[in-house]
């Protein structure tokens, strides 16, 4: 064989041999595919209902309030390789992002899994409140500690579990109005704190440091609101994490609890985080949740406000987009399209 002849076959030789190498190289991206998708109204997989309500009288429903899920693959451990991220880069059902916007630099993946379950636990919550609260059922909000600061001042002598009464003798009511109180007060101000421990009322002398902005005066607490419920609704959703079946549950409970389906035996899916307000949000994976949705048989998706720019983009033939804003705009919406009459937001507007 020629001199040249083989040279040329020997680096071809190595250059198939650093692409199919390379192709196998790890690399810090992960891949979104569409997840399962349950339907709120149905069961769980053991056949018990997905959300059971008891201590109020309940209804009978039809059709589909179905929530949406991403599933991905890799990340720190178990990485995705080149050619797996290349492909996903060409299909239309995938999304290949950066590793850090599924897991944090500075979190492990059990600090993002217990993150996942707290999101999930509070969606829960405030689905609960904002249904309630739409169909003017009383619910009464407690604030309590989530998580205490190491090294600020309320560490030592508040603990995680203890329920905030008063700031600066301001009786607690919510997250948000604690966060105004503490608002109104200088770094190197002493607050007081009452909180409730056991069952037993203290107090506590507090004086504020900056935060991490310097511009906030703080004693290092972590609150979440906690809702007091007058009868009990039991959501099970399994392993599945994160705050983004918010809306779907609060419109399930809603439909549980009033006479006739909501759906009236349509198949509906959507997404979105809900507030106990009743305010709905934006969530990732918008394109993975559509197409999940579809291929299960959803013929209406319930589109976040902030989401529709990228779901009218990718939006799968036969799912009609409805814009959803509030809990109290997407149950008219969708009695809109039961009747033909009234108004249905859409994307985008």
């Amino acid at each position: 064989m020629p001199r040249r002849a083989a040279t040329l076959t020997v680096a071809s030789v190595i250059v198939l041999v650093l692409a199919v190498v390379g192709s196998l190289m790890p690399v810090p991206y992960v891949a979104l595919t569409p997840g399962p998708t349950k339907n709120t109204l149905g069961n769980d997989d053991n056949g018990r209902p997905l959300i059971a309500i008891q201590g109020r009288k309940v209804y009978p429903t039809t059709g589909h309030l179905n929530f949406t899920t991403v599933t991905y693959r890799g990340g720190p451990g178990g990485r995705i390789d080149l050619f797996t991220a290349l492909t996903g880069w060409l299909s239309g059902d995938t999304a290949i992002v950066p590793e850090e916007t599924i897991f944090p630099k500075d979190e492990s993946q059990k600090q993002i899994e217990q993150e996942n379950t707290r999101q999930m636990q509070n969606s829960q919550q405030s689905a609960e409140a904002a249904a309630l609260r739409h169909l003017g059922i009383p619910v009464t909000t407690r604030v309590v500690i989530e998580d205490v600061q190491k090294g600020r001042p309320a560490d030592g002598v508040l603990e995680p579990g203890d329920e905030i009464i008063a700031v600066n003798g301001t009786e607690a009511t919510s997250v948000t109005q604690i966060v105004d109180v503490m608002a109104a007060n200088d770094i190197g101000d002493t607050v007081t704190v009452t909180y409730k421990r056991a069952g037993e009322e203290h107090k506590a002398d507090l004086k504020t440091v900056a935060d991490p902005t310097g511009e906030r005066a703080v004693v290092g607490i972590v609150l979440t609101d906690q809702y007091k419920f007058p009868f009990k609704v039991d959501i099970s959703v399994g392993d599945i994490g994160g705050p983004s079946a918010g809306l779907m549950f609060s419109l399930a409970i809603v439909d549980k609890l009033t006479p006739g389906p909501l759906t009236q035996g349509k198949f509906i899916a959507g997404t979105g985080t809900i507030t106990p307000e009743g305010q709905v949000g934006a969530i990732g994976g918008i394109q993975q949740k559509m197409i999940a949705a579809r291929q299960a048989g959803a013929t209406i998706f319930l589109t976040p406000a902030g989401n529709c720019a990228d779901a009218v983009a990718a939006r799968p033939d036969g799912l009609r987009l409805v814009r959803a804003d509030t809990l109290d705009s997407t149950i008219k919406a969708i009695e809109a399209i039961n009747t033909g009459k009234g108004d249905v937001p859409t994307c985008p507007q």
